[in-house]
């Protein structure tokens, strides 16, 4: 397995409130995380980076004495990785009139041999780049993303709603926090890819398939999303991390 991570703070924001993490245990198993703050310059930034590490932290500590055989229990993991990111982050918040309101998305993988396991919670995304196609494996809790699903907007229409930014879930904004978790086999070749928003409001499902197919080295795929999101104008934080199992 390779494992690769990029941000940037684009061509418009001044503030980066982006942040994201990985770690390789072992050959084929790691763990992988992008958040994307939200509340300010300040508290995007402070939401982010404390759920990144807690979710991180947290992976850790419940897989220290051994991956959970059963899918049931690796998918608690996640689960219980993103609750103690979202009371880090709610506690920080309460007990800092300076950062109150603040939160972030989260997307997280366990890559293990054969599979993967996903969470989400927001905007940020997940997808599966497999023989020349991407596939996106999280849903967004997003306001569009609710238009779509009623039939009201298709979803290339939400790429470009004036309220594409508005979530409807978030790490940190409540005591509580639910996540969509998802499993699905994996084989050689497969690419992961977690992303802010940044990016795919820029880059389209088709683009970001088409460069996978033409570049076979995934440290530079991933560095040509970046490239070319930043030659566009990249009007948000923008951050990749990327799996080639």
């Amino acid at each position: 397995m390779k494992l690769y991570g990029m941000t940037d703070v684009g061509r418009v924001r001044r503030d980066n409130q982006d942040s994201y993490a990985f770690r390789q245990w072992t050959e084929d198993t790691a763990v992988l995380v992008v958040c994307d703050g939200m509340g300010g310059a300040q508290s995007g930034s402070v939401a982010s980076a404390v759920a990144v590490e807690a979710f991180s932290a947290e992976v850790e500590k419940l897989c220290a004495g051994g991956m959970p055989n059963e899918p049931e229990g690796r998918e608690r993991v996640l689960i219980q990785a993103v609750t103690a990111a979202n009371r880090r982050v709610y506690d920080l918040a309460q007990n800092n009139p300076e950062y109150e309101g603040m939160g972030t998305t989260l997307v997280g993988a366990l890559a293990l041999p054969g599979e993967a396991y996903i969470a989400n919670v927001g905007d940020s995304r997940c997808y599966l780049l497999r023989d020349g196609a991407a596939r996106q494996l999280t849903i967004d809790h997003s306001y569009v993303q609710v238009l779509v699903n009623r039939g009201e907007i298709t979803q290339e229409e939400a790429r470009h709603h004036p309220r594409r930014n508005v979530i409807t879930r978030a790490v940190g904004v409540d005591s509580e926090v639910g996540c969509d978790i998802r499993r699905l086999e994996t084989r050689p070749g497969d690419r992961l890819l977690l992303c802010s928003d940044g990016l795919t409001n820029v880059l389209d499902d088709g683009e970001l398939a088409a460069r996978s197919a033409a570049e076979a080295d995934p440290e530079r795929y991933a560095a040509a999303l970046l490239e070319t999101t930043l030659e566009r104008g990249a009007p948000d934080n923008v951050t990749v991390v990327l799996a080639e199992i």
